[in-house]
């Protein structure tokens, strides 16, 4: 079966992209910092009989994101890395007049260094597999200028940018900066409370994630609501 490592996997996207690929028959290793939603997610997943290792942490550790390589090792390989990990840099967000550095270096160490530091801890075992590819969850917030999301939105232009050029460097893989548009997450409340505009649900953006590991297009970046037509 194949393999998937997946950060930020006990909720919102991360957990909802687990399911659909344990519906698929995929093997998991699942990373989040908080134990006990992991293991609950880690135990809905596993019920679709297939193999899950769950491993609390924080993917800006580098011997985290060894474990979590060596865990796919031990299932048989890394077929996939989705970097879903995110962090805001403040909550909520604010004005770049007042965001704090520190929060703007956990968002860059978060959604960029850590991103790229778990892909060159897997890349052996990525070339291996026939089908070796890498997600990096993205943002609309990477390429428009929307206020308070300046620093969650340079560290997703700058994975945006590691994406692209790791697609060039590794033309074996499919390398893949995904943005799912707007979602009902915990991550969005937390960025901006009190907004209660209706927004689809992670599991309703899943099948443009999956729709491309199908199709496999050229690596690049691509947007969930496009990927939705026609599907």
């Amino acid at each position: 079966m194949p393999v998937a490592i997946i950060t930020g996997a006990s909720r919102g996207l991360g957990r909802a992209l687990a399911e659909a690929l344990a519906a698929r028959g995929w093997d998991l290793v699942l990373d989040a910092r908080g134990a006990g939603p992991l293991r609950e997610a880690a135990e809905a997943v596993a019920g679709r009989g297939v193999r899950v290792a769950a491993l609390p942490g924080d993917v800006t550790d580098a011997a985290h994101r060894a474990g979590l390589v060596a865990a796919a090792r031990r299932l048989g390989g890394a077929d996939l890395v989705v970097s879903n990990a995110s962090a805001l840099g403040a909550e909520p967000l604010v004005r770049l007049a007042e965001l704090p550095p520190e929060g703007l270096r956990r968002a860059l160490e978060v959604n960029v260094v850590a991103a790229l530091g778990l892909v060159q801890e897997a890349l052996p075992l990525l070339r291996e597999s026939p089908a070796g590819t890498v997600i990096a969850v993205s943002s609309d917030a990477a390429v428009e200028a929307y206020g308070t999301w300046g620093g969650y939105g340079a560290s997703k232009a700058a994975l945006d940018q590691l994406a692209a050029v790791l697609g060039a460097e590794e033309p074996g893989l499919r390398v893949w900066a995904v943005d799912p548009g707007d979602m009902a997450t915990e991550l969005y409340t937390a960025a901006v409370p009190g907004d209660d505009e209706p927004r689809p649900a992670p599991a309703e953006v899943v099948p443009a994630f999956l729709r491309l590991l199908d199709e496999r297009p050229a690596s690049g970046r691509y947007a969930a609501p496009a990927l939705a037509v026609g599907r």
